[in-house]
């Protein structure tokens, strides 16, 4: 059996996926909504767009929700935290785990000191 891919030649690169700006959905939906009826396919073949895409910004724009229209996994990245704020987390969930078993240890303890002071009574009563 042979092989589809032509030996020593690398893959096509991945395609980057395509991210739209609020104000470029708004005028898009603008331009579709006055297109007259035969007009709209041409508006989305020019885009390279899909209905879908109309129909998601035109709710997003009618509910008033103009950063909703911004696509999030294209969005800006969220403010690097400092390296001190990182290890203050670290150190704070590391104190947390610590405590829960500090307690853990010293409910432990206590059913220990329990169990050896009534062994020692029934012992003692057994005498």
């Amino acid at each position: 059996m042979t092989s589809t891919k032509p030996s020593g030649s690398d893959p096509a690169a991945k395609p980057k996926r395509r991210s739209f700006s609020p104000e470029y959905k708004l005028r898009i939906v603008a331009e579709y909504d006055a297109a007259a009826k035969n007009e709209k396919g041409s508006v989305l073949r020019r885009e390279r767009l899909y209905h879908s895409h109309i129909k998601e910004w035109r709710a997003a724009r009618d509910a008033g929700a103009l950063e909703k229209l911004a696509d999030r996994r294209t969005g800006p990245a969220r403010p690097k935290r400092s390296p001190a704020e990182v290890e203050n987390e670290k150190l704070r969930r590391q104190v947390e785990r610590l405590e829960k078993e500090l307690a853990r240890n010293k409910a432990a303890l206590e059913v220990m000191g329990k169990a050896s002071a009534l062994l020692e009574m029934i012992s003692e009563s057994a005498d």
